[in-house]
């Protein structure tokens, strides 16, 4: 077998390979002297069927079988001899010349292909002793548990039905049943029956429920709504429907008392077990949210910290994923690139960047992990899925079976542990100051990083 680089272009890397017909025909051989204990024919005794009447019956499929092995073994030795990391999977490229191939199938001919690979640079992984980073911490006020006390009081307030001729206002509940209609037509999702509709909730298109302010129970309107240009059932954006509503009830919000039997209805001992709950909560809130903003630093400074050429095609798939959600969340929203205030050139510049930015940063948190045996257990993915398929209640062994038969699946639950397991280790190394601060600091709507 002759193997020749020809190419040495960056990162990628492009070989020729030559494999003469004697040593295909020599794995042909060995492949149906295997055969022959194996296979079943009339009139042969079991592993005394001759070689040579198996070459005629099976040899062109052995014989692709065999190439097929040889290749993937010879690109296996390419990659392990030249101590490449690969950025992609070897794109293999025989003749297309049918003869040629033919022959080759037909064990007459030499096999030649090339191979083709992009590899992932030697990376020179930067000291973390000297990253430098501050941990925004804020306490759980008092005031923050009150008022989320009352929120989820708010959530759970009780309502009484209004005198018959009571008109609906703004706070009241409305049960309501309707039926929409698109120019003349009633479509898909577009009916209800016993919808319970908070007024001035939002819950329902713009303009929905301020036209029913004022209605009494056993009353029909009609309600002329928009639907808004990015709506998500894409049919319906920006079309113009008629809804006829019925009234069915309408209630009024009654009091409720924050105290110890409020707390009871929802499973805990006292209005103070209540709030203690809540107050752990929020803390936990608060220190997901200060992970986050130390993490995103982090991010920046390894990105300052190593600047290479990723492989050129890792950066390519990357951005055609990250440009397609943003084209569909501009459809989805009705918005062009003039009004994000630039224009498509440049927004592809921008997320061809980002892009940029997260491949490498991917392939250093992968050295890291990799230098320092970061390992993620099959544990941690188990607990993982069993989390998310707890969102799907009813329907948990359907999620599990999904994840553990789907190899990307189970990557895309992977991966996010073994970053924050890498982000761990590096926050060990580096020095982390603490700067307490208040909420609304915590929560500022940075820009975030592109990571």
């Amino acid at each position: 077998m002759d193997v020749t680089q020809t190419t040495a272009d960056g990162l990628k890397r492009e070989f020729r390979v030559v494999v003469p017909a004697t040593d295909l025909a020599t794995r042909l051989n060995d492949r149906l002297a295997r055969l022959k204990d194996q296979v079943r024919l009339n009139g042969f005794r079991p592993g005394k069927v001759p070689v040579a009447h198996l070459r005629k019956l099976y040899g062109r499929a052995v014989m692709a079988e065999a190439i097929e092995e040889l290749v993937r073994e010879t690109n296996a030795k390419i990659v392990s001899d030249n101590g490449f990391k690969l950025a992609m999977d070897p794109q293999v490229k025989m003749s297309e010349d049918k003869a040629e191939l033919e022959g080759v199938v037909e064990g007459n001919a030499d096999l030649s292909y090339t191979v083709a690979l992009e590899v992932v640079p030697a990376i020179e992984l930067a000291d973390f002793q000297g990253i430098v980073l501050e941990r925004l911490v804020a306490e759980v006020g008092d005031d923050e548990v009150k008022e989320a006390t009352k929120r989820l009081a708010d959530q759970n307030r009780p309502f009484a039905a209004k005198a018959e001729d009571a008109a609906a206002e703004t706070g009241d509940r409305v049960v309501v049943a309707f039926t929409g209609r698109i120019d003349g037509e009633v479509f898909e999702g577009g009916t209800g029956e016993d919808i319970p509709l908070m007024l001035g909730s939002g819950q329902f298109i713009p303009g929905f429920e301020e036209q029913l302010v004022g209605i009494k129970a056993g009353e029909t309107r009609t309600v002329t709504v928009t639907f808004p240009a990015g709506y998500m059932a894409e049919k319906l954006a920006g079309k113009t429907a008629e809804f006829e509503v019925t009234a069915k009830t309408v209630e009024a919000p009654g009091e409720l008392a924050l105290d110890d039997d409020f707390a009871k209805k929802l499973g805990l001992e006292s209005l103070a077990k209540l709030e203690e709950a809540i107050r752990e909560r929020l803390k936990a809130d608060y220190a997901g949210q200060s992970r986050q903003r130390v993490k995103r630093q982090l991010l920046d400074k390894l990105d300052e910290l190593h600047k290479f050429e990723p492989p050129p095609t890792l950066v390519e798939e990357e951005f055609t994923s990250v440009w397609e959600t943003v084209l569909s969340d501009l459809k989805q929203q009705g918005r062009s690139f003039a009004d994000e205030g630039t224009d498509e050139e440049k927004a592809k510049a921008e997320y061809r960047g980002i892009a940029d930015r997260r491949v490498r940063l991917g392939l250093v948190l992968a050295e890291i992990g990799d230098k320092n045996g970061i390992k993620v257990t099959d544990e941690e993915i188990s607990r993982s899925i069993i989390e998310r398929a707890r969102q799907y209640p009813g329907r948990e062994q359907e999620v599990w079976d999904f994840y553990r038969k789907t190899p990307a699946a189970l990557a895309s639950v992977r991966a996010p542990i073994f970053e924050e397991k890498v982000v761990d280790y590096i926050l060990e190394l580096a020095t982390v100051t603490e700067r307490p601060v208040g909420k609304d600091e915590l929560f500022k709507d940075d820009e975030p990083a592109a990571a």
